[in-house]
């Protein structure tokens, strides 16, 4: 299992779940209308739950009905990442360094 990020993260795209993350699973490319948490990177430990600010973050299972097609709608998200892509979480351009 693994958390999604889910609708109300659309048009936001706040940073405080990529500042707590712990292991670098969140990614959003600028052009991204939201941010992704790579399932096989994630260790569920839900800091991006607690910290995110419009409540997009949930526990797979805990997903509400209206939004579980943002379970697919991640797991084509980093089906389509090339192999060097999935090497690097991504940062808007206001958060690289």
């Amino acid at each position: 299992m693994t958390y999604v990020i889910t609708e109300p993260c659309i048009g936001v795209k706040d940073m405080s779940c990529i500042d707590v993350c712990p292991v670098d699973c969140i990614y959003g490319k600028d052009e991204d209308e939201q941010l992704y948490i790579d399932a096989e990177k994630c260790i569920d430990c839900a800091a991006c739950e607690v910290a995110c600010p419009v409540t997009a973050i949930y526990f797979e299972d805990d997903v509400p009905e209206q939004w579980r097609h943002y379970i697919e709608k991640q797991r084509l998200y980093f089906e389509n990442l090339s192999e060097e892509e999935r090497q690097h979480a991504f940062r808007p351009r206001s958060q690289r360094a």
